[in-house]
């Protein structure tokens, strides 16, 4: 209820008269519901959320605060009737997810309602997280640092990134984690170069820089971390950058807090790498939020615009270092935005480490 009252102040200050949610992840949001097929419809006074008969009794379970709805027939032409009923004039839709196909045929069963394509507000609620939210990915990412610690012990030359990323996995599975926040990436020797280098039949060997990026999902929500770490032995150069990050990474971490723009908080690592002259090898912005979905806002970037960090938000702070066809090094740690600073929810060692 918390986040249906939070949207309804929202709509209200947008003078908006009904939103019709089609993302899944912003129905789980609003709702709790999780089934694949559902929207919600909300006004002032009413929130319905329409599903099919596979979902109906799951739908009165999770979403208690919802009339739940079944749209057997045309599901647009039931909205059209809820509206009526409810004497509104315009619906306002999420343009950034609803087809064009959809939002046609929306459009043909909704003539005496004007249709406003707009960006969800229900991302702009998303950004700030609830103490129950925060909870929720902290469990998330102790669950995802037991994972590393484990993978510490097992990794050895010759294991595969599919061998490593299947055991990362299970662990996360066996103790009760939900899914993985996003297909793991386990890059070694010269694909750690490759910022989203998911595993591959590539067997480890002496020399190699391994980059493990990975989190789970508890409760719906995610966790996301990355180490680099270093098979057999690690040269002078690999010794050197890996510090450089990791200086670059530790300043971020001391200064970033509410009030700074996204771009202002990328640069905190940013200008460290460029003193060490890295910067042009750091191609990527310095983070993004963390929620229900791996990535969303706000973004540390130096394209993050107006976007101003504010206490409960959660994000990334992951700078990175690639030299095409020869290794990488990215360290990720995901903090919570508070008003003098920020708490760091990874606790995974981050010294140089050679398995």
């Amino acid at each position: 209820m918390e986040h249906l009252t939070k949207l309804r102040q929202l709509l209200q200050k947008e003078k908006i008269e009904a939103l019709l949610v089609t993302n899944p992840v912003n129905v789980a949001y609003l709702s709790g519901f999780t089934g694949t097929a559902g929207m919600l419809l909300i006004t002032e006074q009413d929130a319905w959320l329409l599903t099919d008969f596979r979902y109906l009794e799951q739908a009165e379970a999770q979403a208690p605060a919802f009339t739940v709805t079944d749209t057997a027939g045309d599901g647009w032409k039931q909205v059209t009737q809820l509206l009526g009923r409810a004497a509104v004039s315009s619906l306002a839709v999420e343009a950034d997810h609803l087809t064009v196909k959809d939002f046609t045929a929306l459009g043909a069963a909704c003539r005496a309602l004007t249709l406003r394509e707009m960006e969800s507000p229900v991302k702009v609620l998303r950004r700030i997280k609830s103490k129950a939210e925060i909870d929720a990915i902290a469990k998330a990412q102790a669950l995802t640092d037991e994972a590393f610690a484990h993978l510490l012990k097992l990794m050895k030359a010759g294991m595969t990134e599919t061998e490593i990323a299947l055991e990362a996995e299970f662990f996360l599975r066996r103790r009760g984690a939900g899914g993985m926040s996003f297909a793991m990436i386990v890059a070694s020797g010269a694909r750690s170069a490759l910022p989203h280098g998911v595993a591959s039949q590539k067997k480890l060997v002496p020399g190699d820089a391994v980059v493990l990026d990975f989190g789970c999902v508890v409760d719906g929500y995610c966790s996301d971390m990355t180490r680099t770490v270093f098979v057999g032995d690690v040269s002078d150069r690999q010794r050197q950058v890996y510090d450089a990050v990791l200086a670059a990474q530790k300043n971020a971490l001391e200064q970033l807090r509410a009030g700074l723009s996204g771009r202002e908080g990328d640069a905190l690592a940013r200008d460290v790498l460029q003193e060490l002259g890295l910067a042009d090898y750091f191609g990527h912005g310095l983070g993004h939020g963390v929620g229900r979905e791996i990535h969303e806002a706000p973004r540390l970037s130096p394209a993050a615009g107006d976007v101003i960090l504010e206490p409960g938000m959660v994000v990334t702070v992951e700078p990175g270092v690639y030299f095409t066809a020869e290794f990488g090094i990215r360290i990720e740690d995901m903090v919570v935005i508070t008003a003098d600073g920020n708490r760091n929810l990874t606790h995974s060692p981050k010294e140089l480490f050679c398995v």
